[in-house]
């Protein structure tokens, strides 16, 4: 079982272009995560997770790689003045991203704030995450809990140390120029996209 002490590892980009999906702090909790431009990965990803229908969120380390990656660049330049922050935002895709929406023609995406992973999606591209936890339990905080969940069932491990304590991110739906809370988390937003 591979176990890379940080975000800084070298060989993490190359991990995550050749495919491989793995365990990861986020700059919120610990994730399953892969490579967002790979449908193969993602699939794998979800067939980790067991769960249909219900799409994970993509980070990224600024608005121009989810432009980049296909998201409509006409809706993340209507959000981005929002991020970086713990805040994902369930929006409209297309169907050049249908692997990451779980047939549901949505999905969530995040600029995150944190330097250190921000620092690494510079490298990596944006990725596809998901809560490192089985359906109904509790996320894990740590390694340890990450490799009681998914053992070698994943291709390699990063230790960030403890995340416990941490909030997990903000999640709002945006359609036609409104937002709705989805789920509470890190910060607070309303509707008309005001951080409060």
């Amino acid at each position: 079982m591979l176990v890379l002490p940080s975000l800084h590892d070298p060989k993490l980009a190359a991990l995550f272009k050749s495919g491989k999906v793995g365990v990861i702090p986020t700059d919120t909790i610990y994730g399953l995560a892969a490579s967002a431009a790979d449908p193969q990965a993602v699939a794998r990803l979800y067939a980790l997770k067991h769960r249909e229908r219900k799409p994970g969120t993509v980070i990224a380390a600024s608005a121009q790689q989810l432009i980049e990656l296909g998201v409509p660049a006409e809706t993340v330049q209507a959000v981005s003045v929002l991020w970086p922050n713990p805040l994902s935002i369930d929006m409209l895709v297309g169907g050049n991203l249908e692997h990451l929406d779980q047939g549901t023609g949505h999905c969530a995406f995040r600029v995150v704030a944190d330097e250190e992973v921000r620092a690494m999606l510079a490298m990596t591209g944006p990725l596809l995450t998901s809560s490192a936890n089985d359906p109904g339990q509790p996320p894990a905080e740590n390694l340890v809990q990450g490799q009681d969940y998914f053992g070698d069932e994943v291709d390699f491990y990063v230790d960030g140390g403890n995340r416990s304590g941490r909030l997990p991110s903000t999640v709002a739906r945006y359609r036609d120029g409104r937002f709705e809370t989805v789920r509470r988390g890190a910060v607070t937003i309303d509707e008309t996209g005001k951080l409060l």
